[in-house]
């Protein structure tokens, strides 16, 4: 049966070239991530998850800035991404770190489609699942980690991100150069919610340039009802909302 997503010569060494810090970040791995970046160029463009002019700088601006991260997410942990969109970091963190559990959540059908058949390609099945569904209103087990990466402002996103997470998990939202201000203004609310005052964190020192900037929030308590699958079956389960 051919491949969903690649058949043929569609996925070739040509494709898309490793940036220069990528062997490091990668090691092993680093096959592996280029055929990813090569569905990321190739079907990513066609199905409008990708812009054209980001094919050139899909490894230092997507891949590479997603994949360090993986310094801040202990070993084995628990990873639920939301607004994986293309899987980005979502994706990533399972190409680079084997050990990790993944549910990625996103809520749109087309994007939901290519995650699925990106997972399957990429032989991540035992560790990666998609979930279709809005953060807000899935069910899933309590998570060490929520990531997510330009999906919105720091107040919404521990809105939607912190009753994933377990008491003691953590937020890691990979933000740009609003990071420091939106750390500052957001923290009452954070607070509200729940959550620690936000850390702004450096990811990748010395291996990429600029670092990637994380904003961490800490789940101190849980507030409101649960999201948590104990109450609402196995969070296996794709949801039908969103």
């Amino acid at each position: 049966m051919s491949d969903p997503l690649l058949s043929g010569d569609d996925l070739g060494p040509g494709v898309v070239s490793p940036g220069p810090s990528s062997s490091s970040i990668f090691g092993s791995r680093l096959p592996l991530a280029v055929e990813y970046a090569s569905l990321l160029v190739t079907e990513g463009v066609t199905r409008g998850l990708i812009g054209p002019r980001e094919a050139p700088r899909i490894w230092e601006r997507h891949l590479d800035n997603c994949a360090v991260m993986s310094e801040k997410i202990g070993i084995g942990a628990s990873v639920v991404d939301v607004g994986s969109g293309a899987g980005l970091p979502g994706i990533v963190l399972a190409v680079v770190r084997p050990d990790l559990r993944i549910t990625l959540v996103e809520p749109l059908a087309r994007r939901t489609a290519f995650l699925s058949e990106a997972v399957s390609h990429l032989g991540l099945t035992s560790t990666v699942t998609v979930v279709r569904g809005r953060a807000e209103e899935v069910r899933l087990d309590p998570a060490d980690v929520v990531t997510a990466r330009a999906v919105a402002p720091l107040d919404r996103l521990v809105r939607w991100c912190l009753p994933l997470a377990a008491v003691g998990g953590r937020v890691l939202a990979l933000k740009g150069s609003t990071a420091a201000e939106e750390a500052t203004s957001h923290a009452a609310e954070v607070a509200r919610l729940g959550g620690s005052a936000p850390v702004v964190l450096r990811c990748g020192v010395g291996v990429i340039e600029p670092p990637t900037t994380v904003v961490e929030v800490v789940r101190e308590r849980a507030v409101g009802p649960s999201r948590s699958s104990r109450s609402s079956g196995s969070g296996r389960r794709r949801s039908r909302k969103g």
